[in-house]
């Protein structure tokens, strides 16, 4: 029985990938651990980039409190007090970047994006057909500093998974530009094939092996949760916008708490609703009384 729910699964992945003319994608991301996606095939319009980012600029100034703009950055000096992000904390480096969270409360156009049908598809292949779940959906808004320093921040995402790891990614991630990406601009930064060591980033040598992910506003690069990564300090003026949706196995816990705290009427409003509602984990047993239970007969 199970090795033929087991077998029906694999058909239903390859299928998904062969429908969507994904076979050269998914090569890449076996051989490199990521993969760039063009809008051309993401499906992914100018309009809805332009929706994203306008979305992203306005949450900004509500929470820091002055204006944004792509081709200027943040209008006013920015004080993080006695914050450190985790890779600036070991790096010693100035912040020059924040995270926007829960983006999918946001509006629609980020409820649509996280469940991509392409993007889906890259992440079931890497995490499983019907085990891929939602972790978060997160921005990075990003401007000229010093980045994460010399290390470039390199890890994995699946740092937090014990050793020894397997083929399978437990998470993996979506990380869709909403600006250029040049080295000069901070591109992602990664070392091909890493996925396939099966174990943390050795440093400094990494930062050797690092090459930058250079593509143009709209790309989405998909990737391993083993792939070592991190990014490239912006030199540039103005931000670099980035969308991270990132996706786990339903066996890993969810950075944000989905299952139990989002809207649940807002699942209602997307492209999806049904997909939206699988890879969100409502549901689930255990959660609450889902599975049936026998009624006593008068």
């Amino acid at each position: 029985m199970e090795q033929t729910r087991s077998a029906r699964h694999l058909e239903k992945r390859r299928r998904n990938i062969e429908d969507l003319g994904l076979e050269r994608y998914v090569w890449e991301l076996d051989n490199n651990g990521y993969v760039v996606v063009p809008p051309e095939v993401t499906g992914v319009t100018p309009e809805m980039i332009d929706a994203l980012t306008d979305g992203l600029l306005a949450k900004c100034e509500e929470l820091v409190g002055c204006a944004f703009t792509v081709a200027d950055g943040p209008a006013g000096e920015l004080d993080f007090g006695e914050y450190r992000g985790t890779l600036e904390l070991i790096s010693g480096a100035k912040p020059s970047q924040f995270q926007l969270m829960q983006l999918c409360t946001f509006s629609r156009v980020f409820r649509d994006l996280a469940i991509n049908p392409v993007a889906v598809a890259l992440m079931r292949y890497l995490i499983g057909y019907p085990e891929t779940r939602f972790s978060s959906h997160n921005s990075f808004v990003k401007w000229a500093g010093e980045g994460y320093g010399d290390s470039l921040g390199l890890h994995c995402d699946m740092g937090g998974v014990p050793l020894p790891w397997g083929r399978v990614s437990l998470s993996a991630n979506c990380n869709w530009c909403l600006t250029d990406y040049t080295l000069d601009d901070g591109a992602f930064a990664c070392v091909p094939g890493s996925h396939l060591r099966h174990s943390h980033p050795t440093l400094p040598g990494a930062v050797t092996e690092a090459i930058p992910v250079e593509c143009p506003k709209g790309s989405l690069i998909a990737f391993h949760g083993q792939l070592w990564h991190g990014a490239y300090p912006r030199k540039t003026e103005g931000l670099r916008l980035t969308i991270a949706n990132y996706y786990r196995h339903a066996v890993i816990q969810p950075q944000d708490d989905i299952p139990n705290h989002f809207p649940r009427e807002l699942a209602d409003d997307c492209a999806d609703p049904k997909l939206f509602k699988q890879l969100a984990g409502f549901g689930a047993p255990y959660q609450s009384q889902v599975l049936p239970v026998p009624r006593a007969r008068a």
